[in-house]
C-alpha cells in the first residue's frame, strides 16, 4: 500500500484499515511460527503499512488512535 493511496481515504476508513492490517500481521506470525509462511519479507511489509498509516493519522492530528482502535473491536464484537 502506497502512501498516496493511504493518504486518500478518511479517517474512519483508516481505522478500519488499520484494523484490517494488524489482524493480517497477526495472521502472518501465526504462520512463522507454524513454519507454513511462505515468504518472510511479507512480516516486515505489512509492519511498515501499519507504520504509514498511522504516521497518516498522526499527521492529520489524530489523537486517541489505540483508544479509537480498541472501540472498534469492541463494536465488532458485540458490544
Amino acid at each position: 500500500m502506497k502512501a498516496n493511496e493511504i493518504r486518500e481515504m478518511k479517517s474512519v476508513e483508516l481505522h478500519g484499515e488499520l484494523e484490517r492490517v494488524r489482524r493480517h500481521l497477526f495472521d502472518l506470525r501465526t504462520q512463522a511460527v507454524t513454519e507454513k509462511l511462505e515468504n518472510p519479507h511479507q512480516l516486515k511489509a505489512v509492519r511498515h503499512d501499519i507504520a504509514r498509516i498511522l504516521t497518516i493519522l498522526h499527521e492529520r492530528g489524530e489523537t486517541g488512535i489505540e483508544q479509537m482502535q480498541r472501540h472498534l473491536e469492541s463494536m465488532a464484537v458485540g458490544g
